[in-house]
């Protein structure tokens, strides 16, 4: 069982969903994956704007016997999965945000077990977190049926997204060959740890798509629908793999995958 419990600066760590409606989200993910959940304590943290809960609640995702994601129940704010990239040292990074042209909605502050955590928005418009992990902390499954695997940035300015990622995060790209088409992934240090990809239409939002790896991408996207969930685009074939887009009943975007690539 592949797990990431050290992480290089940059390199995808933990993810969070923030929905309105953590019961409705865990039977909705209970049933599409096969997670169980476990509740923890989730301390308060000086949120600001739209991410603040209401009725603050932290519950745990496992799968293949270790932790797969975090469900949050965040109020009235837009449901939406979060991609965590690792720090070294979370204060450094956090006061690196305002400077390369983004800002901080949620200061660092102790989050789930031995782990430090922060929220940003990069100056396209992507919530992005940080998080630091101690020696303790429990890291996320990666890379097995069910869980997560990848991180993209959906972005409208590609220059400005990367130059903020560079500066927070230490970030550098690689454009590979993706079947004829130029791919722009993000790297820390040697290994390419997410993309970059642009808007697909005028009035989308930027963000951070969260992907999960699954065997049978059509079975997916059926059950996906048959528990009320909906399709924004596919299944597709690509060169790494065949793929969908979906949305949860709360409307939180997310994607699935039939990974055909090497494990990272």
């Amino acid at each position: 069982m592949p797990r990431r419990t050290s992480c290089r600066e940059g390199t995808p760590s933990r993810i969070d969903l923030r929905t309105t409606d953590r019961e409705a989200a865990m039977a909705f993910y209970g049933g599409l994956f096969g997670w169980e959940f476990k509740d923890r304590d989730f301390k308060e943290l000086e949120f600001k704007d739209s991410v603040t809960p209401e009725a603050p609640g932290h519950t745990i995702a496992v799968h293949h016997g270790g932790v797969v994601a975090g469900i949050v129940e965040a109020g009235g704010a837009s449901p939406a999965w979060w991609t965590y990239l690792a720090v070294d040292d979370i204060e450094a990074a956090a006061a690196k945000v305002e400077a390369a042209g983004g800002s901080l909605l949620m200061p660092p502050g102790d989050g789930v077990g031995e782990e430090r955590t922060a929220l940003a928005v990069d100056p396209t418009g992507a919530v992005v977190g940080l998080c630091a992990r101690g020696e303790g902390a429990e890291g996320i499954v990666i890379n097995e049926a069910g869980a997560y695997t990848w991180s993209e940035l959906m972005t409208g300015d590609r220059d400005a997204a990367l130059a903020f990622h560079r500066e927070v995060f230490g970030l550098t790209v690689r454009v590979v060959d993706l079947g004829g088409s130029p791919f722009t992934g993000l790297v820390a240090g040697e290994d390419m740890v997410g993309g970059v990809i642009p808007l697909p239409r005028e009035g989308a939002v930027a963000r951070w798509i969260v992907y999960f790896a699954v065997t049978d991408v059509e079975e997916t996207t059926a059950r996906a629908e048959s528990l009320g969930g909906s399709v924004v685009h596919g299944p597709i074939e690509t060169p790494v793999g065949p793929l969908a887009a979906l949305r949860d009943p709360q409307g939180a975007a997310f994607s699935v995958w039939a990974v055909n690539l090497p494990a990272r």
